[in-house]
């Protein structure tokens, strides 16, 4: 009996973007099975819920057949234990992304020694693209058409309108940001005054 090749692709996913989808499927074309595993990550302040991310990537994956939605709370490896899973995916934006991804591939590898990685580049489109840029756009009211999934613009919208409906029920301002977040900020809304992302220049 030949056993399936089961592939886990972790993140906090908040929200699930088109570059995340864009993985999904190219993780789908070489593995059997691919688990879309959604991080607690209370520490990150998600503006979504774990159950409404979870939600979001199901109606997001429904098409592919071999993919497959949990939520966890634990360590990746031990999620990629619980799942049967062999490699893990990550997605590699830039050369600014390896430094981080490699000490996380160490770190796993060192609690898991079965565990493989494997990284995928996304498709042009899509290497500027992360949730936290996507977040910030919507919240200065720009156009973040073909950056999520359809459905996923509409929560993220209806999101935003009830958080801020509460912060200006309650008086209160939004926290203070992180340095990284201020950077993010910044670059959100030049892209909200601009009317949207950046366009990717495709080679000749």
């Amino acid at each position: 009996m030949t056993t399936k090749r089961t592939a886990l692709f972790p993140g906090t996913f908040d929200p699930f973007t088109n570059g995340h989808l864009d993985l999904t499927r190219r993780a789908a074309r070489l593995f059997d099975r691919v688990v879309v595993a959604v991080a607690d990550s209370t520490s990150k302040g998600t503006l979504f819920s774990l159950p409404e991310r979870a939600a979001m990537i199901r109606a997001s994956v429904r098409g592919l057949k071999t993919v497959e939605v949990v939520m966890f709370d634990d360590l990746v490896v031990t999620c990629a234990r619980r799942e049967g899973a062999l490699v893990l995916i990550r997605g590699l934006r830039a050369v600014s992304d390896f430094e981080f991804e490699f000490q996380m591939a160490l770190m796993n590898r060192r609690l898991s020694r079965n565990l493989e990685v494997a990284f995928l580049m996304p498709s042009q489109e899509y290497t500027y693209l992360n949730s936290t840029l996507v977040r910030e756009i919507a919240r200065l009211g720009g156009d973040i058409s073909g950056l999520v999934p359809k459905h996923v613009q509409a929560l993220l919208r209806t999101k935003l309108r009830e958080r801020a409906a509460a912060a200006a029920a309650r008086g209160t301002g939004a926290a203070p940001a992180t340095r990284s977040a201020r950077g993010t900020a910044s670059l959100g809304r030049t892209l909200a005054r601009r009317g949207g992302a950046p366009r990717v220049r495709r080679g000749s």
